[in-house]
């Protein structure tokens, strides 16, 4: 759109007009700044630049961050990556070679969003957010969105999301719920990452992650009070038993001690919570990730150990009795990924015992098809929400739907490679999934989604609920 026919189609000139005037009317003692404000509520808000760089996530490798330009300002958003996109989920567009970044490089994406994705944008109005992705998803024309990128397609949707919040004069959360149709605002429990494990820390054991969620607690901060508490208990219990050495962490800030079974971890983080003195207010969780550690259909818990005498290869009906016997001994309340990603028989027959809330990651890949076909078949009951194995914020929001409508529950979470954009705190709040995974109580990228949280909680004042007992129901 040329700038006369922006003039023409705003009818500036009568609007400036009317600024004046109003200005005149209030008698004001600044008329520019009156002016200016009301011009910014007269015209509507359009896009009018989007500019796209290349970051580094929490790893060191390269991620996209864009920021997108309205006449209210300028609003930035950066996508998370992943180690390994799946074959189920979106692609990553990566440069490729051995030169710059060995290969990871972004330089692809940036160029796409700059050249053609900005081309089809600039113009829009922010607030059309179903529109704008869905002008994005016809110029990709690809199923897996390999031929713009995922991760540039999400972090234009994302800015877009922000902008639109901006235009509306509201907070983002508030908008998002506008957005899906829902007008209660959630804090979630938060899964509170304390032992890492499996490819995300360097020691022996073979699960991803040992979590706690404060469900006991009666708001999100003091729910963050236990968590942190817990996290603190939990490295003086390392320190004792390992040495300092032990409180190395991993890619989700959660301790790496030289550990390598379910129970030993299990128990220190029992030891941990036992000495904060908050009993069953907190819960655990674990994040199997077991996709890592299938062979043919075989599960090897000693995947990682250098000198692995081959004893420790298990069925899958082996771990539905370990997964199982693991819930009744820890009262663990929910697992994440138990199974191969395409282990299906497995998955349904552990989540039919009712132990626990039964959450698909890779199985899933936030996938419509594949968790149509779950919902079918009642191979589990919640979704691990990765927003960039999806691609854009209406397809987001489709997918919550379609397991809110099957009485499933939805973890938003993280990604290992990380930003400081807070983008998740707010939808899950906005959707009111009631569950929230962001890592441990430790690095800037995953305590960005904390605060903002807490900024949250704060804001909405005596409105502010907290999931807590709920946690599993969602809003």
């Amino acid at each position: 759109m040329s700038v006369q026919d922006y003039l023409d189609k705003h009818m500036l000139s009568r609007r400036i007009e009317d600024a004046v005037n109003a200005a005149v009317k209030a008698k004001s003692s600044d008329p520019v700044l009156f002016i200016s404000n009301h011009m910014r509520k007269a015209v509507p808000s359009v896009i009018t630049k989007i500019k796209a760089r290349q970051i580094l996530d929490s790893r060191g490798i390269p991620t996209v961050e864009v920021d997108l330009y309205t006449n209210k300002g300028m609003f930035r958003a950066a996508s998370p990556s992943d180690t390994a996109p799946g074959m189920y989920d979106t692609l990553e567009l990566r440069d490729g070679g051995n030169e710059k970044y060995i290969g990871k490089g972004v330089s692809k994406a940036v160029k796409n969003i700059n050249e053609k994705i900005s081309e089809a944008l600039v113009g829009m109005d922010p607030i059309l957010q179903s529109q704008i992705d869905q002008a994005m998803i016809d110029l990709d024309k690809t199923e897996n969105k390999s031929e713009l990128d995922a991760n540039a397609m999400l972090a234009v949707s994302i800015a877009v999301c922000k902008a639109g919040a901006a235009e509306k004069e509201i907070p983002l959360y508030e908008y998002i719920g506008d957005l899906a149709g829902k007008s209660n605002p959630v804090l979630p429990v938060p899964f509170i990452t304390l032992i890492s494990g499996g490819k995300h820390a360097g020691n022996y054991l073979a699960a991803q992650e040992i979590m706690i969620l404060p469900i006991g607690a009666n708001t999100f901060e003091e729910a963050m009070e236990m968590g942190s508490e817990t996290y603190h208990h939990l490295k003086t219990v390392i320190t004792e038993k390992y040495g300092s050495i032990g409180c190395n962490v991993g890619e989700d800030g959660g301790f790496a001690p030289d550990i390598s079974s379910f129970t030993e971890a299990l128990d220190m983080v029992k030891e941990a919570i036992n000495r904060t003195g908050y009993g069953s207010r907190i819960q655990l969780a674990l994040d199997v990730a077991a996709t890592d550690f299938c062979i043919g259909n075989k599960y090897d818990l000693d995947f990682k150990s250098p000198d692995k005498s081959g004893q420790n290869f298990k069925t899958g009906e082996d771990m539905v009795e370990i997964y199982t016997q693991l819930c009744r001994d820890y009262s663990i309340v929910s697992m994440e990924e138990p199974f191969n990603k395409d282990d299906w028989e497995h998955t349904k027959l552990f989540s039919s015992n009712g132990v626990c809330q039964v959450a698909g990651d890779e199985l899933l890949m936030s996938n419509p098809k594949r968790i149509e076909r779950a919902i079918h078949e009642q191979t589990c009951n919640a979704l691990l929400l990765k927003v960039n194995q999806i691609g854009t914020i209406t397809e987001t929001i489709e997918v919550v739907k379609q397991v809110k409508d099957a009485s499933w529950g939805v973890i938003v979470s993280h990604r290992c490679g990380e930003t400081e954009d807070s983008f998740i705190a707010d939808l899950a709040v906005g959707l009111g999934t009631g569950q929230i995974k962001a890592g441990a109580p430790c690095r800037g990228e995953r305590l960005s989604k904390y605060n903002q949280l807490l900024r949250i909680e704060e804001e909405l004042g005596d409105q502010a609920v907290y999931a807590g007992e709920n946690w599993r129901r969602g809003f």
